[in-house]
């Protein structure tokens, strides 16, 4: 069988041949693992053809020469009377045997062995694999869903069914376990015991269930119920060495517990022993009330502040370009103001830049906080491009539709950004503004004067931005735009804009966005006369 150069696996490998790992942080390049593969569904199959048409001619074969020597074998020499069947054993032994004993050792696995390596030098890594896991357990702590309806597939807005297996499942403990964390961990082993004990056959075995998961807890301060899933541990596996240690230190643990009085437990501990386990607190301050906004939960918007949000035609400040043909906006947010356009751009439009900067996407990163540098950031999950006009007519009309909306120069703007959010993309809480006295832009164009953010598709479900201290969630629609201003007309950062795109949970999103600078804006947005105007 032949290494197989189909026009499908050509194109796959010369968009490949541009990216980076990291398919977890980009839906938009994971969509080419679908292409991948189909290729190597259809290498197979072919594999499985080749082999089948081996065995086809071995099992013929085979009921011919059992027909043959069952007479033959019924009287030999009888048999071997007739000189043409002489002729025809000794022929046998001598050529046709040898030859089947050629077809059987043919290896039709080549070709897909060979196609196989060909591609697997770009198949997700671990560090993918972990990602992806990383991103379902964001997506359950965020919308709140429990193992049970993320294994079913349960999820709002989805259109195919997926569902995880028990040996999934499993591999989501895993993952959690292998990155020390024990709260995930715990959840999904209890769902891989639930699935077993439903009856689903797996590979994974119980016994490695309750290895990981009596540990687990037992990292969690629940000493009791770590000693209890480890004597089921050893009556489904007697010999297991480990367990038999960990037996024994459970148990003297348990000892000195029990001479320690009941008001010296703390209320975790307490939790713990009735099986209640609390998410872990991170970094992130305002955690609860971020994910409650993704949820739709806690939005701040009053009956007395919707009456002052309203819907108009927006003529750009008297843009001649917009007298004709205004925009539609609508006020999402008071103060700070916030408004999002409608019909920014067409879906020809919105296809061409995401054509454009696919090719171009890499992981976005961040500036870390005590030494400017870009890096990556668990906080940030989406890949990003920088588009120049220069790239596509479409990319200077789309430039100059944001000018003429804005009133805003775009001369000392950022390139147009293009991002895709991956498994669970985010960005949580940040500001566009930098509050960094070193970054050298500020000097030239100064600070991030506004943020101009078009929406290039529709999600499904999740994928809001919301802004934290505000109370405010606006969620994305295909072709509109948002609009706000990152600093006060003093020049200070207006920190009520502090903002977040929440995980996708369901879908694909698509967004692009222009940063203006202070620079040349001066007579176009003039400072106030206080320092909080």
């Amino acid at each position: 069988m032949k290494l197989r150069g189909s026009p499908l696996l050509m194109a796959w490998l010369g968009v490949l041949s541009c990216v980076q790992a990291e398919f977890f942080t980009s839906i938009g390049h994971m969509t080419d693992l679908i292409y991948a593969e189909k290729d190597l569904v259809q290498s197979l199959k072919e594999y499985i053809l080749v082999e089948e048409a081996k065995l086809a001619k071995i099992k013929s074969w085979a009921n011919k020469m059992e027909a043959l020597t069952s007479k033959s074998a019924a009287d030999p020499e009888g048999y071997l009377a007739h000189p043409v069947n002489a002729y025809k054993l000794v022929k046998r032994l001598n050529t046709d045997w040898p030859a089947l004993e050629d077809l059987v050792l043919q290896d039709a696995a080549a070709g897909f062995v060979a196609n196989f390596s060909v591609q697997r030098q770009f198949f997700p890594t671990d560090e993918d694999e972990m990602g992806a896991a990383k991103a379902l357990m964001r997506l359950q702590d965020t919308y709140r869903l429990d193992p049970d309806t993320i294994s079913r597939g349960e999820l709002p807005g989805t259109k195919y069914e997926a569902v995880l297996s028990v040996d999934d499942c499993f591999g989501m403990g895993r993952s959690a376990y292998n990155e020390g964390d024990y709260y995930h961990t715990v959840l999904w082993m209890e769902q891989v015991l639930k699935q077993l004990d439903a009856g689903e056959e797996a590979a994974t075995a119980k016994s490695q269930v309750l290895d990981y998961l009596s540990y687990a807890v037992f990292q969690l301060g629940d000493l009791h119920r770590a000693l209890e899933l480890t004597r089921r541990l050893l009556s489904l596996d007697p010999s297991h060495e480990r367990a038999g240690g960990n037996l024994r230190y459970f148990e003297r643990l348990l000892e000195e517990e029990r001479e320690k009085t009941l008001s010296n437990q703390t209320e975790a501990e307490l939790a713990a022993l009735e099986g209640v386990y609390e998410r872990p607190v991170d970094y992130l301050p305002e955690r609860e009330v971020y994910e409650s906004l993704c949820r739709g939960e806690g939005v701040k918007l009053t009956p007395r502040r919707q009456k002052r949000l309203f819907c108009r035609y927006h003529h750009g400040n008297g843009a001649p370009q917009l007298l004709i043909a205004p925009f539609k906006e609508e006020d999402e947010w008071d103060s700070p103001h916030i408004v999002r356009y409608y019909d920014v751009m067409s879906d020809e439009e919105i296809e061409r830049i995401k054509e454009i900067a696919k090719p171009k996407l890499a992981r976005a990163t961040v500036r870390d906080p005590k030494t400017g540098v870009l890096t990556v950031a668990s906080y940030r999950v989406s890949k990003s491009s920088w588009l120049e006009e220069d790239d596509d007519p479409v990319v200077a009309r789309v430039n100059r539709r944001m000018q003429h909306i804005t009133g805003l120069s775009v001369k000392t703007a950022e390139l147009l950004q293009v991002a895709n959010y991956g498994m669970g993309g985010q960005y949580e809480p940040h500001f566009d503004f930098s509050r960094r006295p070193f970054d050298s832009g500020l000097k030239t164009e100064g600070n991030r004067l506004a943020t101009f953010l078009n929406y290039m598709s529709d999600v499904e479900a999740g994928g809001a931005t919301v802004f934290p201290d505000l109370g405010a969630a606006i969620w994305p629609k295909k072709g509109t735009a948002v609009f706000w201003y990152n600093l006060l007309r003093s020049g200070e950062g207006d920190y009520r804009t502090r903002h977040a795109a929440c995980p996708v949970l369901v879908g694909c999103k698509w967004v692009s966005n222009k940063w203006f600078h202070e620079r040349g804006q001066e007579f176009l947005r003039p400072c106030g006369s206080t320092e909080v105007d």
